[in-house]
């Protein structure tokens, strides 16, 4: 099977399994159903389920049992936007290419529909079908990689470094926690579910630990390269609100190098994996060259 058509069916497994857990039995709360299910479902790449559905087939598991990780992972990331996008955060009206939840709705629907997620994905992983001690160990990662020591701590330093200049020992530690995070979560909750070994779950970390900070920088060069259109939201915030990003602080072809790097550093993390490994090396070197 091609990467394409891999990654086509991944995509199409998650979209499927997501729909299934918004529930719009209540009609007072169904304004908030929708605004959860339209922000699921406008787009995105599916990069953190993914993570976790072949960590957890490269580790031997079952990856129908960790769709429910998977599911919970990609509902945290979503209410993380819906919330980034807010006017007292980033003030963005689109997302995507579509408006943002709080344009689509409003302001206080956005803010429940962000909430109903971040809570919905714990209800999600405790319904796995595995282990009890196997949920728990989930479930608590999950948790303290969104938190306040984690996606939300990252925000939080973001928020209070805007307007500033800060070096880049701080922007990677800021983006370590916004970022790499979530993405770390990802990779560890496909081993946790398969039951894999440290030796295994050290080469995911290595493996989230670049790809994140990749996903960072590319992030940051697209805002500079990039159009309106290409990439569904405005261009050139980070310039207009005086932010420090890699290009500003490292210059474009140093920052695309350190992309190079670190997606090699990844690649080799995997190689532990053997030809298991593959579709993730694969995977790290089209998310280092995405457009949008």
């Amino acid at each position: 099977m091609s990467n394409e058509i891999k990654v086509r069916s991944y995509v199409e497994q998650i979209n499927a399994a997501l729909k299934k857990y918004i529930d719009f039995s209540d009609d007072e709360s169904d304004k908030v159903a929708q605004a959860m299910l339209y922000s699921l479902e406008i787009g995105g790449k599916r990069v953190r389920p993914m993570l976790v559905l072949e960590f957890c087939r490269i580790c031997g598991g079952n990856v129908e049992a960790a769709l429910p990780f998977a599911c919970a992972i990609e509902m945290i990331h979503t209410y993380s936007l819906i919330h980034d996008d807010l006017p007292c955060m980033d003030d963005d009206d689109y997302r995507r290419g579509k408006p943002s939840c709080h344009k689509q709705f409003d302001y206080a629907t956005a803010l429940l529909a962000g909430d109903g997620l971040l809570t919905l994905a714990f209800s999600v992983m405790a319904q796995a079908s595995l282990p009890a001690e196997t949920v728990v160990k989930a479930i608590k990662l999950l948790s303290d990689s969104a938190g306040y020591l984690g996606m939300i701590g990252g925000q939080t330093m973001d928020l209070q470094h805007e307007g500033m200049s800060v070096g880049i020992e701080k922007l990677q530690k800021t983006d370590a926690l916004k970022t790499g995070k979530l993405i770390y979560a990802a990779c560890a909750l496909g081993c946790v579910a398969a039951g894999a070994d440290e030796e295994k779950l050290k080469a995911a970390e290595i493996y989230a630990d670049n790809i994140g900070l990749a996903f960072q920088i590319v992030d940051d060069l697209l805002d500079i390269t990039s159009t309106s259109e290409e990439l569904g939201k405005p261009i050139g915030s980070d310039a207009e609100n005086n932010k420090s990003t890699y290009p500003a602080l490292l210059g474009l072809d140093e920052s695309r190098k350190l992309v190079n790097e670190l997606t090699d550093n990844a690649i080799k993390a995997v190689s532990l994996f053997g030809d298991d490994g593959n579709f993730l090396a694969n995977y790290a070197r089209k998310l280092s060259v995405r457009t949008k």
